[in-house]
């Protein structure tokens, strides 16, 4: 039976910990940067910026460490992730499936660059389940909580923003979903996970929140 949510024109995902299992990935890369720098940061810094794009996380560092990266190192986050994500880097478990099922038109709006969000969907094999229907913070002006780029997103798709579901791992994602006037699912399946974390998704708005993708999918499939 359907949920008295569906049906909704189009399916907005966050790609990093929502089609990819990358926030722990991420975050070793900023760790593994920032020690080269001789400026370790404690485990669960980088945690406070899921969901930011890079120069947000990169000032949310500073602030809660004091540590300021030289703008030289800023350039070594992206090939220090990439060469993890191409040894490690996951689907979400079960998001397969989903897609194989999911019947409505669907698109990808995350905070990270369009090279970071092309090499995640080629490395997982999920690139085929959106074609070039990316869309990335660097697109529009304020990233995520901003709803800016959920809105560029649905425009560019020919959806009404009311008629759009959101699929994120982020309270900043959920809040800037929730201002654009979508409806907001967090999921708390990816390996950065924590207590809390789905209190916190209700909390900004989140409409329902799940862990894994069948109870996602009983609410939008059926």
């Amino acid at each position: 039976m359907k949920s008295e949510l569906s049906p909704f024109d189009l399916v907005i995902f966050d790609c990093d910990g929502v089609l990819v299992d990358s926030e722990p990935l991420a975050a070793l890369a900023y760790h593994n940067v920032y020690a080269k720098e001789g400026m370790p940061i404690p485990d669960g810094t980088v945690a406070h910026g899921v969901g930011m794009k890079q120069a947000d996380i990169i000032l949310k560092i500073a602030e809660l460490t004091g540590h300021h990266l030289p703008q030289t190192a800023e350039a070594n986050i992206w090939p220090e992730t990439r060469l993890l994500f191409a040894e490690s880097l996951q689907p979400t478990t079960g998001i397969i499936d989903f897609l194989d099922r999911l019947e409505i038109p669907r698109c990808v709006a995350s905070s990270s660059s369009p090279e970071r969000i092309d090499f995640s969907l080629d490395v997982t094999r999920l690139r085929g389940y959106f074609g070039e229907a990316l869309y990335s913070s660097s697109m529009v002006k304020h990233g995520k909580p901003a709803p800016d780029l959920f809105l560029h997103a649905a425009e560019a798709m020919g959806a009404d923003p009311r008629r759009c579901v959101v699929i994120e791992d982020s309270p900043y994602g959920i809040e800037g979903a929730v201002a654009a006037g979508m409806t907001a699912i967090g999921y708390t399946g990816g390996g950065h996970s924590y207590d809390g974390h789905a209190d916190r998704l209700l909390g900004k708005g989140a409409a329902a929140v799940y862990r894994d993708w069948s109870g996602i999918a009983a609410l939008m499939i059926g």
